[in-house]
């Protein structure tokens, strides 16, 4: 029989009082709004991005393949976490978030130069370390309902929001639909400073400053073949959902380019998008916790595929409610991600695994914009578009027949370490 190492106690015992774990559910959901927002609000900045600096769609879409090529290095980023802990790696992370967001607005003069800070705030982006604290600090029969909230708090639906307020109501120029978020950065900041640091990496770090844990950088030596088993499935259908995304991110384009929306309009079509997507987020995670991982992810991703391809083709009134309905499958299949990779890693590597699992799901930010340049200039009314983005969000469905992961619903940590 397994017996648990010094590190595996109930999970019971190293929760924390409610009131705490609220407060960091809050703290760690204005990093997601941060995460979200940078990461999303491309939609409505591409066209600005396209005129002002002179270039096509496409070559835009080209120029984040090679740009995005940083992203591979993202376990770095991750890795953090299992080095100086999670409170200081989130520091980091919102830091190197609210700086290159306002160098986007005072230090992007030319193409290049704001492809350089638009890739420092997509490689921030992409880590999700924000979800590690509220996995580990979480009850287990709660932890992908506490992990959900705080994905939902980043939807907050400041993408929609934000742009017409700054650009049309204060007269900004486009710039700050990114330079607003070092403003929001500040009071983030601030509650920051009441962070603790997760119980469950003081126990590891005690283990290792007593030699009775091995220290590891980056995971050498210590990741095992089950690590490197989950690194390939969490990876993988991280990869499609993330080729999917950015293939789903000229919607704004799609709708002010293609069909002639305005900003208020379009802002208004996605509005709606990311309320529905608030919603997706929280059934995510209850269905997670009452049905399990595997079934809502097969479940989200089958329905997903039909509302983006009606996207291509629906006329009128119907393409923005399909649209709007496409974002709630959008967000509930993303909530396997941001619920079972972190959960799925032992405590002493989660932030080492989960980088490298993101690392290799970053090749998505080099195949995805090549893929959406191709497609662009095949089918310029985007009918087509739409049908092969559909396709790739039901790859997920392949990789979960084949490989058969190990379902965590309501396990705790400890128990997900020994068994998987």
């Amino acid at each position: 029989m397994d017996t648990l190492s010094p590190d595996q106690t109930d999970s019971s015992k190293q929760a924390r009082n409610r009131s705490y774990l609220t407060y960091l559910i809050i703290l760690m959901g204005l990093v997601a709004i941060m995460d979200q927002y940078l990461s999303t609000v491309k939609t409505t900045a591409i066209p600005y991005i396209i005129q002002e600096y002179g270039i096509s769609a496409s070559h835009f879409s080209w120029l984040e393949a090679l740009y995005l090529v940083s992203s591979f290095f993202i376990f770095l980023l991750n890795g953090l976490n299992d080095i100086i802990g999670r409170k200081l790696a989130n520091l980091v992370l919102v830091l190197l978030m609210g700086l290159s967001a306002i160098g986007v607005v005072f230090l992007a003069p030319s193409t290049h130069l704001f492809m350089t800070f638009y890739a420092m705030a997509l490689f921030a982006s992409v880590s999700n370390m924000w979800a590690i604290p509220v996995s580990e600090e979480s009850p287990a029969e709660k932890r992908a309902k506490n992990v959900s909230i705080v994905y939902v708090i980043g939807l907050i639906p400041l993408q929609a929001l934000l742009p017409p307020l700054l650009l049309d109501t204060l007269g900004l120029d486009w710039k700050w639909m990114y330079g607003v978020m070092f403003l929001f950065m500040i009071p983030v900041l601030v509650l920051w400073l009441f962070m603790k640091e997760t119980r469950r990496y003081e126990t590891i770090k005690e283990q290792r400053q007593a030699g009775t844990r091995k220290r590891h950088i980056l995971g050498l030596g210590v990741i095992d073949r089950s690590d490197l088993r989950y690194i390939a499935v969490s990876s993988s259908i991280w990869l499609c959902w993330l080729v999917y995304s950015v293939l789903y991110y000229w919607g704004g384009y799609y709708f002010m380019t293609v069909k002639g929306y305005s900003l208020s309009q379009w802002s208004m079509v996605l509005l709606a998008t990311l309320i529905m997507a608030m919603l997706g987020g929280v059934a995510g995670g209850w269905l997670m916790d009452r049905f399990g991982r595997r079934p809502v992810l097969v479940l989200g991703c089958v329905t997903l595929a039909f509302f983006v391809v009606l996207m291509g083709f629906a006329e009128g009134a119907l393409l923005p409610i399909v649209t709007a309905i496409s974002g709630f499958f959008t967000s509930l299949t993303y909530t396997w991600v941001v619920v079972y990779v972190p959960e799925i890693f032992p405590t002493e590597r989660r932030g080492t695994c989960m980088g490298w699992t993101t690392t290799v799901a970053r090749i998505s930010y080099v195949a995805g914009p090549a893929l959406a340049a191709v497609l662009l200039q095949a089918f310029p009314t985007m009918e087509w578009f739409w049908v092969v983005t559909a396709a790739v969000i039901l790859l997920p469905i392949g990789i979960i027949l084949l490989f058969n992961p190990y379902e965590t619903k309501t396990r705790p940590l400890e128990e997900i370490e020994l068994q998987r």
